[in-house]
């Protein structure tokens, strides 16, 4: 029997912007973390199917950050040409 091999996971251009927090940190499930600030953007690539973790970070010098929210990568809205 011949199992069929398992789609990689595409790479995905999306976008995020922040309007509600002075700053928000975009964790990934491969450790690295994207900080965007308040009345910014930034695009980013992701793979589909990929978690990220959206933390409100209201006093930069505290550790203790705020999760706002948990996304599907594919969720984010598409990055502008």
């Amino acid at each position: 029997m011949t199992v069929p091999p398992i789609p990689s996971p595409k790479k995905l251009r999306k976008q995020y912007e922040n309007n509600t927090h002075p700053l928000i940190v975009l964790k990934f499930e491969d450790g690295h973390e994207i900080k965007v600030y308040q009345n910014t953007g930034k695009v980013f690539d992701a793979w589909s199917g990929e978690t990220v973790k959206i933390m409100a970070v209201t006093d930069p010098t505290s550790s203790d950050w705020e999760l706002v929210e948990a996304r599907k990568a594919d969720a984010f809205a598409d990055a502008s040409p």
